[in-house]
């Protein structure tokens, strides 16, 4: 059966065609081509055939839709893209930070600040499945504080010689080229490391309790050498990187929300099936109070997501507005996900039922791209004019 959300709100009729159609898509496309498979890779802890997953995406169109048709892309709106991640986003949050890190963390630094030779070579390549990238930012001893990252970059001649560690990283095993950043004498830069480059490994992490049916893992630096040209010449210190974090962190904003609706499906589904003392469970005023709450706080969330994607598509959106939505989306999925949870008994421990799975992806995306307390303060600077991010260190992102 075909899924068909709730729209309690009339959402659709804000939408365009060309927006809705494809978001159509990429369900169909998700509840026959991924979903069947989808708790097995998890309860397996074994990724989807990525590369032929990558494939059979480009096909629709869905990674980098926002980047220029001119560079191989769809060239569609950020509604469009938010309205990707909703729907890989309700099957599995895996799946939307595949889709959200080859969008908003490759293509988009590519795009905006590489070189036109840059852009040629690699954005066809992955709007079109042929190459996958990551994002190297994160460090084993620095996350949130990426002003203090450890990896650094040396200019030798006509090349870059980069030594440093990189941790929980998407797609890390599999990419082909890594946008990387470093710190170098002129601060903090991105840099462009493909796959085979000397003194440049990638490796598979495991033993994870969430996001198990994605490739996360490391990416290490040890005196590797990068031909000069493979800087990001636009990239121009934190600023830089942060610009990207901000496009994930939209899209995180709409998959958050997409695996919100799924627990919130799968909860009135079955309660509405399961008697218990002579009736469905959904008759009782308990549970429809839950599920009231669900569809509340869902409805509310997708507001957000909606006037922030017009923002975003009129290059108005600003980084504060960001942290908003994706704070309050991704507390809105983790809501969902355990009251699901409750209101499954029994069953809601069970593999054969998202919530448990969503409810452990969600811990992840809770964390990564801003943690729930990093948001707080940047929301708390915006409207208080101090920032708070340490106590005698006081900076702030950007």
């Amino acid at each position: 059966m075909a899924f068909k959300w709730l729209d309690y709100y009339d959402l659709d009729e804000l939408f365009s065609e060309e927006e809705k159609h494809s978001r159509n898509l990429v369900r169909e496309f998700m509840e026959k081509e991924m979903k069947p498979y989808i708790a097995d890779a998890f309860h397996q802890e074994k990724p989807l055939a990525i590369r032929e997953m990558a494939h059979r995406m480009a096909g629709l169109g869905i990674i980098g839709p926002f980047i220029p048709r001119e560079y191989g892309a769809a060239g569609a709106s950020y509604i469009t893209f938010g309205l990707i991640c909703q729907e890989t986003g309700r099957v599995d949050s895996a799946l939307r930070s595949f889709i959200a890190v080859e969008s908003a963390l490759v293509m988009y630094p590519i795009w905006q600040f590489g070189s036109e030779e840059q852009k040629r070579k690699w954005l066809p390549s992955i709007a079109k499945g042929k190459a996958i990238g990551c994002f190297g930012l994160t460090e084993p001893n620095h996350g949130s504080d990426i002003a203090s990252m450890e990896t650094v970059a040396t200019k030798d001649g006509d090349e870059w010689i980069i030594n440093g560690t990189k941790q929980w990283i998407s797609e890390a095993s599999v990419a082909d080229v890594a946008v990387v950043w470093a710190r170098t004498g002129e601060g903090i830069r991105g840099f462009l490391v493909e796959r085979g480059t000397e003194g440049f490994s990638q490796s598979f992490q495991s033993r994870k309790g969430s996001m198990r049916a994605g490739d996360v893992g490391e990416l290490g630096f040890l005196d590797c050498r990068i031909p000069v040209d493979n800087i990001l010449p636009g990239s121009d210190g934190i600023k830089s990187a942060f610009s990207c974090l901000n496009v994930g962190r939209y899209g995180i904003s709409w998959g958050a929300l997409g695996a919100a609706m799924d627990c919130f499906e799968t909860a009135l589904d079955h309660t509405k099936e399961r008697k218990q003392f002579g009736a469905p469970i959904a008759s009782y005023q308990l549970v429809q109070e839950k599920l009231v709450t669900m569809l509340m706080e869902i409805t509310k969330g997708q507001l957000l997501s909606y006037r922030l994607g017009r923002l975003m598509d009129e290059g108005k959106a600003k980084p504060p507005q960001i942290s908003l939505a994706k704070k309050n989306n991704v507390a809105v999925a983790r809501r969902c996900a355990m009251t699901a949870r409750e209101l499954l008994g029994a069953n809601g421990i069970s593999l054969d039922y998202s919530p448990i799975r969503h409810m452990a992806n969600i811990e992840s995306v809770y964390t990564y791209e801003g943690t729930d307390d990093i948001h707080t303060l940047i929301l708390g600077y915006d409207i208080t004019g101090f920032p708070a991010f340490g106590s005698t260190k006081k900076t702030a992102p950007s």
